[in-house]
């Protein structure tokens, strides 16, 4: 049998790290066996509807790589795909229930139901299961508002096996006679959730662990129908960290106050699509080697339900950082150059430099909104506090460098402007005066940058600059350096 999966979001908004995974393992599910990824649109919630939401999923799925194969947009054999133009579908089956003595009509009003969730937590008390059919009529015949429930069993065990957890089992009285359709004509989330996942073949459920214990009643309705249960992979929830008041380390339901929580929001901090999905998936999935970085080729080849984990998992910001600077060093020249251009185009840098570019910032980044500010120096000089020319480490002082600056500027100035030419003049020129090159290139660098840290060495720095912006900057040094 070919494996179907499905996801089916709801348009409420943006698409948190929990939903995305879920969609992702769905994904991997089915297409490690070659199977097939549905995209279900589920918005029959219209008070909680978002406008524009369905494109923010379409738009999410397709810039992280998931892509379906049946959906609204693209459609296939199972349609609709849009819960809101199935309607028509859920009330026969319901009907069908109530037939079959499997379901029943509820005529309880509002205030009832109120007052016994204030006076019990039991649930519902079953008032309507056992009407008699003259009472059924006569409630008809008013026109008195009803649901649809289903009768669930009142004593006995319900038990299923999840792929993750194994074994789980609900004692049937926690159950209640759940409500299948509302009075208003509209499936709940459950039922329509059931119908469709048969009628559209869905072999695979995946879902997060906060629907464990309700799978149950899932269950029974595949059983009414006497329809084939699908297999279940519940997934741990996932988990954020903070610092309480005292300093200490809290651990919670990961949330915004932990950080950028939506897809596309850490996509607008920096952080590369692939590696956010690479990372996602090592959120409470671990492959069988040790392997962390992985394409969406690799993860569909490797992904085994197996290796999911039953505890929580923790988000943790500073490993997606250390992944995303990982992705990047594995970029060929071509993918960094497209993904760096727009900063290199807004700091005017030419293509010249790129080749040179591509070399001292891939493994100096994690993000590609870093190269702002790590080039702000082409853009900003600014006076600069002359202690910056004292580095204990290559033992540079005002006054080895102010020597070593007269020295090199008239040198400078003759010199070919090109990486090779720059660096054999300043080794040289250390070789020559029996000094560590350190000593001659950090006021070098100091004096034409005007910051401490900069992407690569002197002749870098000066390549970038250009000849002309280098020895001006280098001549205002010197100046300041002479008046102190």
């Amino acid at each position: 049998m070919k494996i179907r999966t499905r996801f089916a979001p709801s348009p409420t908004g943006f698409m948190h790290v929990g939903n995305l995974r879920t969609a992702l393992y769905e994904f991997l599910t089915a297409k490690h066996e070659d199977g097939t990824f549905v995209l279900r649109i589920e918005d029959t919630d219209q008070e909680r509807y978002v406008e524009g939401a369905t494109q923010v999923i379409y738009d999410t799925l397709k810039l992280a790589g998931l892509t379906h194969d049946e959906g609204p947009d693209i459609g296939g054999d199972f349609g609709p795909y849009v819960q809101s133009e199935r309607l028509g579908l859920y009330k026969p089956y319901a009907e069908q229930l109530v037939n079959e003595g499997k379901a029943y009509r509820c005529f309880c009003s509002k205030e009832r139901l109120e007052a016994l969730r204030e006076q019990s937590e039991s649930g519902y008390d079953r008032h309507c299961r056992d009407l008699s059919a003259e009472e059924i009529q006569k409630n008809l015949d008013a026109g008195t508002p009803y649901v649809i429930r289903q009768k669930m069993p009142l004593t006995g065990v319900s038990t299923y096996t999840d792929l993750v957890y194994g074994e789980i089992s609900i004692p049937n009285e926690d159950m209640d006679d759940q409500v299948l359709l509302k009075a208003d004509g509209f499936p709940t989330y459950n039922f329509a959730n059931v119908i469709d996942d048969h009628l559209m073949g869905i072999t695979h459920v995946v879902r997060g662990s906060e629907y464990l214990s309700s799978t149950p009643k899932y269950n029974a309705l595949y059983e009414a129908f006497g329809w084939e249960i699908p297999t279940y992979m519940h997934l741990p929830l996932i988990m954020g960290k903070s610092v309480d008041e005292e300093g200490n380390e809290v651990i919670s339901k990961l949330s915004k106050r932990h950080g950028s929580t939506g897809f596309m929001d850490l996509v607008n901090d920096g952080f590369l699509p692939e590696a956010i999905i690479n990372y996602i998936a090592l959120l409470g999935w671990a492959p069988s080697d040790n392997q962390e970085i992985f394409t969406m080729e690799e993860l569909i080849k490797n992904f085994d339900p197996k290796g999911i984990s039953k505890s929580p998992s923790v988000f943790d910001y500073d490993k997606l950082e250390w992944v995303n600077a990982e992705h990047i060093k594995n970029m060929s020249f071509d993918e960094f150059i497209s993904h760096a251009k727009p900063f290199f185009d807004q700091l005017g840098i030419g293509e010249a430099n790129y080749a040179m570019l591509e070399e001292i910032l891939k493994p100096r980044i994690t993000r590609f909104t870093q190269l702002p500010e790590k080039l702000e120096f082409l853009t900003k000089f600014e006076d600069f506090d002359l202690s910056l020319f004292e580095h204990k480490k290559s033992k540079s002082t005002l006054d080895s460098s102010k020597a070593i600056l007269t020295d090199i500027v008239p040198k400078l100035q003759q010199c070919d402007w090109t990486r090779e030419a720059i660096s054999e003049l300043l080794t040289g020129y250390a070789t020559e005066h029996e000094m560590k090159n350190a000593l001659v290139m950090w006021p070098v660098r100091i004096a034409a940058a005007g910051v401490a840290v900069t992407p690569g060495g002197c002749a870098e720095v000066l390549i970038l600059l250009g000849k002309d912006e280098s020895l001006r900057r280098i001549n205002i040094g010197l100046e300041r350096l002479m008046r102190s």
